[in-house]
């Protein structure tokens, strides 16, 4: 059987060994033998517990108040949002059963070629863009820090801050799957603590009886409720690369358990920390999140602050170069996996010191996130979909043949239901959407609102089931066999 075998030579020896922290993680999309699964599904809530303790979410916990909406509202809302990463646990459980990669069990909803279209677009492409715009945030709290402590203002300064921050995300993400598990049990608890003490400064400076002074009622206030749902939302839909994280845990684990411990690890720090946003809104101007929060910090704790945002930036960004690097192996491209994350790292560093240090391209960048969520939703309805009808039963030596006639290749290397089930939520998203410069149709008879998340992602998941339901049922087999 012709199969895709992506190792990387760099990692030393087999059997568990080769999954240590601190050594080069050997493997890249081919397939976890049993032999080599290790771990508990607990040990998932710190890896997606640290990247979720996030300044991030403060940000958009004031963003929500300044949409106007109450802190009642806003705090149901974020609640409400979060609930979404109950899918992303559910993609986790594909991990051990298939023993490889999101973007290679992928291969069983769109073919081999058609998959290569879908994951280079929602793995790779969009991964480019949000590593950018993470290290832009993260390096501009970096060089205020440096100008606090008296560093001269220089363009030379600005990029050895903006590669520094970079290297770091990229050392983890290139050691790999051990190295984050570990490190991030201690990323999450650190992070947290100095998250808990922001938390108390704002409880301290909040009004709890805040109201807007122009409250929302009938069409603007669903407009505020759907456009904050669909920004929490976004998040955890933007996560589809949750079984990269679990595939090295046992066969034999429960779903429920990988499910729920990953789901868990992002749901509690993104409500907590996105609520502490809303409720730093109820006095301070959170349209300049960093200089507000910075006011009612001591002077000693700022600089504390600031390197927690630049920790937590390399906890998101290093699942996400991580993950990228293996979709890139995914696509086809003949590279080991150190070299794949290297090469998506070098695009995004220069992507941020161009935004930063030449140009604002930025603006054109969250132009596109605007429509992220057009791709992101039926990507991760398919998914939910395949691993209800198939029962979760996937065999990762069968999804790496990629040979023509294999058993995921379907008409000519596409999955024909899988693709028209992405097509019809992208163009549902589409009709529904909401952004600074287009307004589709559907979203225009409801005064606006943003519907294109689950819109995107329930016509997704619908056509597929209706689509694809007898095909991948009959290309099921046992795993092993």
């Amino acid at each position: 059987m012709a199969t895709e075998d992506l190792t990387d030579t760099a990692g030393n020896g087999a059997g568990v060994a080769a999954d240590q922290a601190g050594q080069l993680e050997a493997h890249g999309i081919d397939h976890i033998p049993d032999e080599e699964r290790h771990g508990r599904p607990r040990q998932l809530f710190s890896v997606w517990a640290a990247p979720n303790v996030s300044y991030l979410s403060l940000v958009v916990g004031g963003a929500l108040i300044l949409m106007g909406l109450t802190l009642g509202q806003a705090l149901a809302v974020i609640v409400a949002g979060n609930l979404l990463w109950v899918l992303t646990g559910v993609l986790a459980v594909s991990g051990p059963a298939a023993g490889t990669t999101g973007s290679v069990i992928s291969r069983a909803m769109y073919g081999i070629v058609g998959n290569k279209a879908v994951i280079a677009l929602t793995g790779w492409l969009i991964s480019a863009a949000y590593l950018a715009l993470n290290w832009s945030a993260a390096s501009v709290a970096g060089i205020g820090l440096a100008g606090r402590i008296g560093a001269p203002e220089s363009p030379l300064l600005d990029a050895v801050i903006i590669c520094g921050i970079a290297a770091a995300t990229l050392v983890v993400s290139v050691y790999g799957h051990a190295t984050i598990v570990r490190l991030y049990a201690v990323l999450s608890v650190a992070l947290t603590v100095v998250f808990v003490v922001v938390s108390g400064y704002v409880l301290g400076h909040t009004d709890w009886s805040y109201h807007p002074a122009e409250p929302l009622h009938g069409g603007p206030l669903r407009v505020a409720l759907a456009g904050g749902f669909a920004l929490i939302a976004s998040t955890p839909l933007s996560y589809s690369n949750s079984p990269d994280l679990a595939r090295y845990l046992p066969r034999g684990s429960k779903p429920l358990a990988v499910a729920g411990w990953t789901a868990l690890g992002a749901f509690l720090p993104s409500v907590l920390f996105t609520g502490i946003g809303a409720l730093a809104a109820t006095t301070l101007d959170m349209s300049d999140p960093q200089a507000a929060l910075e006011k009612i910090l001591p002077g000693w704790f700022v600089p504390v602050f600031v390197i927690a945002v630049v920790l937590n930036t390399v906890a998101n960004n290093g699942l996400t170069a991580y993950s990228a690097g293996l979709t890139l192996q995914s696509i086809g491209v003949r590279l080991g996996r150190v070299t794949a994350v290297l090469v998506i790292g070098v695009l995004a560093t220069a992507m941020t010191l161009y935004a930063l240090l030449v140009f604002d391209f930025l603006t054109s960048v969250n132009t596109m996130l605007e429509l992220v969520v057009v791709v992101t939703g039926p990507s991760v309805g398919v998914y939910v979909a395949d691993i209800c009808i198939c029962r979760n039963r996937y065999d990762g030596r069968q999804l790496l043949d990629v040979r023509r006639g294999g058993p995921f290749w379907y008409d000519a290397g596409v999955n024909r239901a899988g693709v028209a089930a992405f097509i019809a939520g992208a163009a549902a998203g589409v009709l529904c959407v909401s952004t600074s410069f287009w307004t589709g149709p559907v979203s225009s008879l409801f005064g606006g609102a943003n519907l294109s998340l689950i819109g995107g992602l329930v016509v997704s998941a619908a056509v597929y089931w209706g689509l694809g339901r007898a095909r991948r049922r009959s290309a099921i087999t046992e795993p092993g066999t």
